[in-house]
């Protein structure tokens, strides 16, 4: 769905798209072989990213943005890769003949990233800009390491718009949860290989920007973040978007006949690629 916000007196549109890559952990029968007596490894964060699906339907229902999930487990295909990658880190798939690689790709990796690509292709074509949301969760402890940070936003700090929407993301998430340590491009860097990486380079950074939001499943409870936890994430970001509609400080109305500017839109006015 696209929103309409007025910047330096201009309407823009923008589009919002919610992804959950790892959403679940389903193996569907035609390879349930390959992964017998893997239950125990499909039910860890290798096989998914509890606690993400939940958020990113939230954050679409918040934002009246196209949502696109996958449930199927990683570990049959990694859809956050770019091709080439995508059977990386799956120790049942990495030596599985090619025919049936193929297959996978055919009926799982490919439809979902040209559903998500043809809808931010179609939203930029049709005038707006496009901000991508991918919700993921990340292990407490990796490689024996323990992790600080109970929620990570990930971007390109190449790319201002991005560097600036993750930045006011993080502030307001700060102060709606000041128990928690937000950080930026953590535990992962934001370019590196995914699929917000691999969209940004075919769209300019005033067309398209893309958000990882990592959220530590030490908060999960159940395949689930608490939803007081969730609201608090999905407002923070709201309160972000808002702010970045308000006009500068000691800006004049347009119309207002020298009056002062009128408060700051709602979210769904919001202007997002203001800096």
């Amino acid at each position: 769905m696209t929103q309409r916000s007025r910047e330096n007196g201009e309407v823009a549109r923008t589009a919002f798209i919610v992804t959950c890559e790892h959403g679940g952990n389903a193996i569907p029968p035609a390879y349930a072989h390959r992964f017998a007596g893997r239950e125990t490894l499909l039910a860890t964060h290798r096989g998914y990213d509890p606690g993400a699906l939940g958020i990113a339907r939230d954050l679409a229902r918040a934002l009246r943005a196209a949502l696109v999930v996958a449930t199927v487990s990683r570990l049959l295909v990694e859809l956050n890769r770019s091709p080439g990658r995508q059977f990386r880190f799956s120790p049942m798939m990495r030596e599985a003949p090619q025919p049936l690689r193929d297959e996978v790709c055919r009926w799982h990796y490919t439809p979902y990233r040209q559903k998500v690509e043809t809808l931010v292709a179609q939203s930029i074509a049709a005038g707006a800009r496009v901000v991508h949301l991918s919700s993921h969760s990340f292990t407490p402890v990796m490689h024996g390491v323990v992790r600080r940070g109970d929620v990570g936003i990930l971007y390109d700090p190449a790319r201002a718009h991005e560097r600036a929407l993750a930045s006011r993301w993080r502030r307001a998430l700060q102060a709606r949860r000041p128990q928690w340590i937000v950080r930026r491009n953590y535990p992962y860097r934001g370019t590196n290989d995914g699929f917000t990486t691999y969209l940004r380079k075919r769209y300019g950074d005033d067309a398209y920007a893309g958000l990882e939001l990592e959220v530590n499943q030490k908060r999960v409870q159940d395949d689930e973040m608490p939803a007081a936890d969730r609201a608090a994430i999905v407002a923070a970001l709201c309160d972000a978007l808002a702010r970045a509609a308000r006009p500068p400080q000691g800006a004049r109305s347009a119309t207002s006949g020298g009056s002062e500017a009128a408060p700051a839109a709602s979210v769904g006015k919001a202007g997002l690629f203001s800096a």
